[in-house]
């Protein structure tokens, strides 16, 4: 049987993750913990390969074993995976209210922070912070307009939580 390895290849692509982990234990007589695409679909198109061709040479193996010896090996089993019973009953939905972040100071206030010499007030509203005019949805947006890089909005206004607390 001939086998045409970049048909194969391409179909093997075009499946899914859980349908080449099926097609992996099939074709290696093993199931598999990995969930990467790439490495599956290149271990499975290997051994699909290795069947009908025929494995590694013994020359190939006696050298992989020469160049193996002075290596670590593993010690320890793979951990077992326990089986799935239901994942659907055991799954809760429901809607998660985010909660208010201790660090802010309550609505229509006003932050305050000297940057560079210059004074920068931003009022703090129910759905963002306000700032030269303009509406943010976060503090790190804020802090990158004003710095013209990424930084952490909490931090560049100093808002952290023990300075809240005391």
């Amino acid at each position: 049987m001939q086998l045409d390895i970049d048909k194969e290849v391409a179909l093997l692509q075009r499946m899914t993750v859980g349908q080449l982990r099926e097609r992996f234990e099939e074709t290696w007589g093993e199931p598999t913990n990995t969930r990467n695409k790439q490495w599956l679909v290149k271990r499975i198109a290997w051994k699909m390969q290795a069947n009908i061709e025929g494995d590694i040479s013994e020359r190939a193996r006696s050298r992989a074993a020469e160049l193996a010896r002075g290596t670590d090996i593993r010690t320890t089993a793979p951990k077992a995976t326990k089986p799935v019973t239901n994942p659907v009953a055991d799954t809760v939905t429901g809607f998660v209210e985010p909660g208010e972040d201790s660090r802010l100071p309550p609505p229509r206030s006003v932050i305050e922070r000297v940057y560079k010499g210059q004074k920068i007030l931003v009022l703090v509203l129910e759905t963002g912070f306000e700032y030269d005019g303009a509406i943010y949805k976060t503090l790190s947006a804020v802090a990158k307009k004003i710095t013209g890089q990424h930084c952490n909005g909490y931090h560049f206004f100093k808002l952290s939580k023990k300075s809240r607390e005391q």
